[in-house]
């Protein structure tokens, strides 16, 4: 599991069982997309959730799945540097 720490502390990840996040303080957790099939068993990664657009169609839903997490580590993991100049760098 990747972890990464923002200049006030935010620690964002892509969440799964392999390490108890409670340890590191509270937890919030939110949906990333939402992976669906449509009418005739194409599937979908709906990015809105975090900003994001429609990916897909895909053949399998785990194809869908890995586009998903390629997705999220590439737009949304690391997020944008702030122009706050009180920020630590």
């Amino acid at each position: 599991m990747q972890l990464v720490i923002t200049p006030v502390g935010d620690v964002r990840c892509l969440y799964n069982e392999s390490l108890d996040l409670s340890s590191l303080g509270s937890v919030h957790v939110q949906r990333g997309s939402h992976v669906e099939p449509d009418l005739v068993g194409q599937w979908f990664a709906d990015m809105s959730p975090v900003g994001g657009s429609r990916l897909g169609p895909f053949p399998r839903r785990s194809d869908a799945l890995n586009a998903e997490v390629a997705w999220l580590r590439d737009h949304w993991l690391i997020p944008p540097p702030t122009t706050d100049s009180t920020a630590l760098v």
